[in-house]
């Protein structure tokens, strides 16, 4: 049944499978909310007529890029500078009040950035148009796995200058404040160590005593239930995991790839506080197979579904 709820999707990245998995979405949700597209309406209209049988489409255009074949599959500038407008005027559409939550196709960083503006990703561009200073990404499925992040978008070489005990606290508090949102009342958190066999009592680093634990400490002295520092290479297995109901890891492909290898055609990526409901596929633009009908779209649907979902309980 239809509700009063209404979704901002992005087109994505031009050039790679977001205009397919945007349109995919405004036919699929058609009945259950208001779906507006935002980005480039000849992109979106090729789409539609490709992957929608030209059926109507809102759009809010935000830029008036024409489509190109010869841009599929392929970084560029003017891609990067056009996906990067969707999601600003997406965004705020929803911070106006206009529309209810953003979902957000896949985007790349490096076209965005061949544009000559510096774009770390989706998580930290909305979180500074929302003038949010705490914030963070969160991966999650439709099976209770939860797995949010410290730090992002950073490289490996400056995660462990970027931890503090401070932050680390803030993001376990983000979390445990989401998961009681899904009406879980007393959540169960795991924290993630840093270093292998996490630091073996300094000998392989110091962050786990240095921050980790304190920041731990912190959080207890919150109320929260969390666990920690706990070794990396053991807390994805099944018996573990699944007692917690979240997980906090420090860098992204400590959490990231363990998520995508249990749950990446059904995984959503959310931004934990924010002022405004933003959720997003956990893959990228998948360049290979742009334009080619051959998007999965499993993780976007997802991605609807849970903005839907978590729209529905602001407004009702």
């Amino acid at each position: 049944m239809k509700t009063n709820v209404k979704i901002a999707v992005t087109q994505g990245d031009p050039a790679g499978i977001g205009p397919e998995l945007a349109v995919r979405c405004a036919h699929h949700f058609a009945d259950r909310a208001e779906v507006t597209l935002f980005g480039s309406p000849s992109i979106l209209k090729e789409a539609n007529m490709r992957f929608g049988k030209g059926a109507p489409i809102c759009v809010c255009a935000t830029d008036d890029l024409p489509f190109d074949a010869r841009l599929v599959g392929h970084d560029s500038a003017v891609c990067g500078r056009s996906a990067l407008r969707a999601i600003e005027g997406a965004t705020q559409s929803v911070l106006a009040g206009t529309h209810n939550a953003i979902v957000t196709a896949p985007a790349s960083k490096h076209a965005v950035n061949l544009a000559g503006i510096p774009f770390q990703g989706h998580t930290e561009f909305i979180a500074k148009l929302c003038n949010t200073e705490k914030f963070a990404m969160m991966q999650s499925d439709t099976h209770g796995l939860r797995v949010v992040f410290v730090t992002t978008h950073i490289p490996v070489s400056k995660i462990s200058e970027s931890l503090t005990c401070e932050r680390i606290c803030d993001v376990i508090r983000m979390l445990d404040v989401t998961i009681r949102s899904e009406n879980i009342k007393c959540p169960k958190i795991a924290v993630c160590a840093l270093n292998p066999h996490a630091g073996e009592n300094g000998d392989m680093g110091d962050e786990e005593s240095r921050l980790i634990r304190p920041a731990i400490e912190c959080a207890r002295a919150l109320g929260i239930c969390v666990d920690g520092p706990m070794v990396p290479d053991i807390i994805f297995m099944e018996s573990q995991r699944t007692k917690y109901d979240g997980i906090v890891s420090m860098y992204h492909d400590q959490g990231h790839i363990p998520f995508k290898m249990l749950a990446f055609e059904c995984g959503v990526n959310s931004t934990l506080g924010l002022p405004m409901i933003r959720t997003s596929p956990d893959h990228g633009v998948a360049y290979d197979i742009a334009w080619q009908g051959k998007a999965h779209t499993g993780s976007m649907f997802a991605a609807m579904e849970t903005a839907i979902r978590r729209a529905q309980k602001v407004t009702l």
